[in-house]
Order: structure tokens, then sequence, then C-alpha cells
């Protein structure tokens, strides 16, 4: 019989936590089972295995994002929803390392499709008709800043800027104009 109030959420909840703690790489069912001083087996009734509890993982960390940045956008456009959004990311990042590492988890089609990542694409969109961009621009210019925010968080939380001046905040800032700034010149092909 399973463990009164373990549930597939609570496990999940409890995988993210430890995620944070020890690196969603160590994140696996056994390590789950420590945590609740309980059998590996007890875990499978809520569980198929450690990829879909790191799925669930993934699938909670990406609605976090999408939350965050929806509440960041509400209201604003332009510059203010870019660097409201960037700042959504960088923030989870710090907050939650092993989440954050969770949510670039390749999900297959059918996952990814019916997940929050598409609102995150949404909403990206969505900032970028602030800056009258057409397809394919559009996105050329979402993966321009993905790569950019997800590029720049890693080396900053893996301690990339740690020993060197000036401080990273500054640099964020920069990148930031500087990203405001091409989108509003963006080149023509």
């Amino acid at each position: 019989m399973a463990r009164v109030g373990l549930t597939p959420e609570r496990l999940t909840r409890a995988g993210a936590e430890l995620a944070d703690e020890v690196g969603f790489d160590q994140v696996t069912v056994s390590a789950l089972a420590r945590r609740f001083d309980v059998k590996v087996a007890s875990l499978y009734s809520h569980v198929k295995n450690s990829q879909d509890l790191r799925t669930r993982i993934a699938l909670l960390a990406l609605e976090e994002l999408a939350d965050r940045a929806a509440d960041a956008l509400a209201g604003r456009s332009g510059k203010d929803a870019l660097t409201a959004f960037a700042h959504v990311y960088r923030d989870y990042a710090k907050e939650h390392p092993g989440r954050y590492a969770a949510a670039r988890l390749r999900l297959d089609p059918e996952t990814a499709a019916a997940s929050a990542g598409v609102r995150h694409a949404a909403m990206m969109r969505a900032i970028l008709r602030g800056y009258d961009l057409a397809e394919p621009d559009r996105t050329h210019a979402v993966r321009l800043l993905g790569s950019v925010f997800h590029g720049y968080v890693s080396l900053e939380t893996a301690g990339g800027f740690d020993h060197s001046a000036p401080d990273p905040r500054e640099s964020w800032v920069r990148i930031l104009d500087s990203l405001d700034a091409l989108l509003r010149n963006w080149p023509a092909p």
C-alpha cells in the first residue's frame, strides 16, 4: 500500500526542491525515496521512473516560469516588457537552479506541445510585436533572445563572472539595453 500523503504532485514538488539543493542531474526516484524515508517501490505507484519524475519537475518549472513571466509582463510593452521578461528568467535561475535546469529538459513533442513552454513562446512573440518584426525575423529574434538569456544566466550561475569587473548586474543591464537597440534597428537580410 502506498504511504499516506504521497501523491504525484507532492513527489514532484519534493523532487523540485531536491533539484534546487543537489542539482537536477542528481534527482532520481531513489534519492526521493531517501528524502521521504520510504522504499523506492512505494513511489512507483505515483511516478513511473526517474525520467517520469524529471519530466514532471520540468513541467512544474516551465509552469512556474510562465506564471512569473505573465505576471511581470502585465501592462508592459517594448523595452519594459523585454527587461521584465529577462529578469524573470535570471531571478528564477538564481532562486531555483535545479528547477531552471529542469526547464531545459528536452521533452517529447507531445508533452512539449501541452506544456507551459508554449506560453513562453507566445509571451516572447508578444514582446516582439512591440518591435514590429515580421517573419522570419521574429523567429530569429526569439532564438536570439532565448540564447542570450540562457547563455548569460548559465554562465553567471556557474560562477563565470565572479572574479571580474564590472559587476555582472551592470553587464546584464547593458546587454538588455543592447538587445532593445538591436530589436529596434533589426538589420535587413
